[in-house]
């Protein structure tokens, strides 16, 4: 099961919005939100919400790519986030996620006894490439037990 089909199966949320994992690398996640109607704001494009969601979800993905081998020893939970809209984002929308930080670094520090956090950042494109969103979540590794 690729991740993408992983978290479509276990991230209701994910189902819900119909999310599209195009990419799932420990370099870089790419996810898709189609244009829905339903999800729709006010002028009629996607929603903030589900634009976090999009967000929020291809930095899960790089994490789970990054760190799916460091489970059985700890847990990735987000511990913040932060999101700017630059512009209006109409039609469907792809998020871009990248680590903040080098994953054998992050690693290191969980190796050494600690809890890392480590920043990914996430850049919102609509279909022409304009960058209508950008996203920063903390995650943090936290050891089991």
């Amino acid at each position: 099961m690729s991740i993408g089909e992983m978290l479509a199966a276990t991230v209701p949320m994910a189902r819900t919005l119909n999310l599209e994992y195009l990419e799932t690398t420990p370099e870089k996640a790419v996810v898709a939100l189609p244009d829905q109607s339903e999800y729709h704001n006010h002028v009629g494009g996607p929603h903030a919400g589900a634009m976090f969601t999009l967000g929020e979800s291809a930095s899960g993905a790089i994490v789970l790519a990054a760190f799916g081998d460091q489970l059985s020893r700890a847990v990735p939970l987000a511990v913040s986030a932060e999101i700017a809209y630059r512009k209006l984002a109409m039609g469907a929308v792809t998020a871009t996620a990248t680590l903040g930080r080098p994953a054998a670094d992050i690693v290191a520090q969980l190796d050494a006894g600690e809890r890392p956090e480590f920043p990914v950042s996430i850049e919102i494109r609509r279909g022409d490439g304009a960058v209508t969103g950008e996203m920063t979540v903390v995650w943090t590794l936290r050891p089991n037990g």
